[in-house]
């Protein structure tokens, strides 16, 4: 497939900005599937695809956290790491209005506002990652020292068992 056949998103143009190399993949988005539906789909391990979850603390300030898709953030851990009494995740509609993103299609490039990202440290350790490319049913790969160099996240050790 050709490269015009693929959705040029906000995450898109930043990408090629920041002149990272990225391979499209679409596949059949099923609502509230996750990265389960879109692992199956791509036949790639849930560990290398990447949620981009959209929190904020006690203050409804925002932030972003990128997790391997078979963990889930330790909301409590990540608090105590940035010293604020409280993190949970936005409500999709909050999620849409920080990040200019519908849930389910989330990327952390190109999004509405700046926020601060904080990745999962072991993420660094697999040699492709797969993260949403700003649409539902569309991920790009890409080596995750380009997600360091492009949004340079704090890296943080936050994940437990899904």
């Amino acid at each position: 497939m050709s490269a015009d056949k693929y959705p040029v998103t906000p995450a898109i143009r930043a990408l090629r900005d920041a002149h990272v190399e990225i391979e499209h993949h679409l596949y059949d988005y099923v609502e509230k599937g996750g990265t389960t539906v879109s692992a199956q789909a791509l036949g790639v391990p849930e560990h290398s695809v990447i949620k981009t979850l959209i929190m904020e603390d006690e203050h409804k300030k925002p932030l972003i956290i990128l997790m391997h898709g078979d963990k889930e953030v330790s909301t409590k851990q990540l608090a105590r790491l940035l010293a604020v009494k409280q993190i949970k995740p936005c409500s999709p509609d909050t999620a849409n209005k920080h990040s200019g993103y519908l849930v389910g299609g989330t990327s952390p490039f190109g999004t509405r506002k700046p926020m601060p990202v904080y990745m999962e440290e072991s993420i660094l350790q697999l040699p492709k990652i797969y993260l949403n490319g700003g649409k539902r049913g569309y991920l790009v790969s890409l080596n995750p020292q380009d997600v360091v160099r492009v949004l340079k996240p704090t890296l943080v050790n936050v994940a437990v068992d899904a």
